[in-house]
């Protein structure tokens, strides 16, 4: 294999190992901050931080026209052709339009305290929606800022800005919260918030300096950036509504237990599990973008981004499975051992995420606003269907079911989509990847059927570990990480020698 194809290989691996295990020290830490705000707050405290968060984030993400996401593209094409003017140029205009969308965030959110108030069955929040409407602008510029450092590939930087910021959120929530009790609620969010943009800002201003000259009349710009910002927007506004449907749904035909288990099997399968793609934003997407037209060269990238994530998901995935008996209890309570059958067939999705993600970036690479927002589309409502006639049949895991053949759907479609708009094609080296390692998950899935727990394990185990040794041994073939290893063994022992 040439050169520049073991380059490529080790770069997706590399990162995509970095982004994983920083997205994995992330819900580690945020396991701790949780039973520290459950200690210090107690129920009505955590249902407190959890609706003033999901409050600023839903305001947030409704009026930040998508920028953290939409620039990256235009960014990365510059960065790309080297043209340094141009790049500090938009730059103006992506931190223009992010101040633009700060100042209407908070606009928003302080107009919005008295109608968000009815969320709660408690008291009167409106004072805190105001006090909270810093946040909101923060969080807009730092997505800006973030926006920057991923199109100019800043990725170690980014990584080290997140395990920052993490650490820190953990220490501030202790202190606060240990000190004074649910009155530190909103100050923790506004200065989390702070921290984040202090962080980011710290950097990408060290990268481009802030430059206020040359910025009059920079909002008539970016106006194709925009574009695709909302349509990423509303994609994220449709993912949601799919959701309150689907928990409205449980919640009337069942009880909200039934909610509550249904979110913690999609916690545990889609969150959590999904950690390996968390790459795909960061790393992925602003290479993507600056390709061009060359389909050889997209069907190379998409398809080499497959590989790695099959590599890295499938033996975790089929671990998580056979551990899920396990994995429940620990991370909530024996009460959530319901859950156990509908979180091991909805890990089954995760398969299916990793050949449909890396595919579904090429209509955002492309800013083909309309083909993302028609499969986003398609998915929502094909999830919804699913889990309403999965739950109506089969209960809880006829949810897990729905949601694995959701994804193998969203497959199916934006694999069309792409085969037809771009010329793309799966390559044989994925094909027989997918045809060596969904079967081997299918069969870790059945395992647990059986009746014999001490057989059910070791079967599951065992082909878990089969996975393993097919990944390594790919791995192994197709990067220099193995001999770049061996290489630093080998000169620590003769530095010992």
């Amino acid at each position: 294999m040439a050169s520049k194809d073991r380059n490529s290989y080790d770069h997706v691996l590399k990162y995509v190992g970095i982004f994983g295990g920083v997205q994995g020290l992330s819900i580690l830490v945020g396991l701790v901050r949780n039973k520290v705000v459950a200690y210090f707050l107690g129920p009505y405290g955590m249902g407190l931080v959890s609706l003033f968060n999901s409050t600023i984030n839903f305001i947030s993400q409704s009026t930040n026209l998508g920028i953290s996401f939409s620039a990256v593209r235009h960014i990365s094409e510059l960065f790309d052709s080297g043209d340094e003017f141009r790049i500090q140029h938009f730059i103006k205009v992506v931190r223009a339009w992010s101040l633009l969308t700060a100042l209407i965030g908070m606009l928003v959110c302080v107009a919005a305290g008295p109608l968000m108030n009815h969320t709660f069955s408690w008291g009167d929040h409106t004072l805190h929606f105001v006090l909270l409407a810093p946040a909101v602008g923060l969080m807009a510029v730092t997505g800006g800022e973030t926006a920057i450092l991923k199109g100019c590939r800043r990725l170690s930087a980014l990584a080290l800005i997140q395990v920052v910021n993490v650490f820190v959120a953990l220490v501030m929530a202790a202190v606060a919260f240990s000190t004074f009790g649910q009155s530190g609620i909103v100050p923790v969010i506004v200065m989390m918030a702070f921290v984040m943009m202090l962080t980011t800002v710290w950097y990408s201003y060290k990268l481009f300096p802030l430059q206020l000259r040359g910025s009059h009349g920079v909002l008539g710009e970016g106006m194709g950036m925009i574009r695709l910002g909302v349509a990423f927007v509303l994609a994220g506004i449709l993912g949601s509504g799919a959701e309150i449907l689907i928990r409205a749904f449980l919640n009337k035909t069942g009880d909200l237990g039934a909610v509550g288990f249904y979110n913690a099997g999609l916690m545990i399968a889609v969150t959590y599990s999904g950690m390996v793609f968390s790459a795909m934003e960061t790393d992925y997407f602003p290479r993507l973008s600056a390709v061009g037209d060359d389909r050889r060269q997209i069907c190379d990238m998409v398809n080499r981004q497959i590989e790695v994530s099959l590599l890295i998901a499938s033996p975790l995935l089929a671990l998580l499975i056979v551990f899920m008996p396990i994995v429940i209890p620990l991370l909530f309570t024996n009460a959530f051992l319901p859950v156990i059958a509908m979180a091991q067939v909805a890990v089954l999705s995760m398969y299916f995420k990793a050949i449909s993600l890396p595919i579904g970036y090429l209509q955002l690479a492309k800013a083909n606003s309309m083909g993302y927002l028609l499969l986003e589309g398609l998915f929502d409502v094909t999830m919804v269907l699913l889990v309403i006639v999965g739950y109506h049949y089969w209960g809880l895991i006829g949810t897990g079911v729905a949601l694995s053949i959701s994804y193998f759907v969203d497959v199916l479609l934006v694999y069309a989509y792409a085969y037809v708009k771009y010329g793309y094609r799966l390559s044989l080296s994925v094909i027989q990847l997918i045809a060596i390692q969904l079967p081997l998950g299918i069969a870790v899935y059945i395992s647990t059927w059986l009746d014999n727990a001490w057989v059910s394990w070791g079967i599951g185990i065992i082909l878990a570990f089969v996975s393993m040794a097919v990944s390594v041994n790919i791995v192994h073939q197709k990067t220099g990480l193995w001999n770049a290893f061996k290489t630093r063994i080998n000169s620590k022992l003769h530095g010992h020698g």
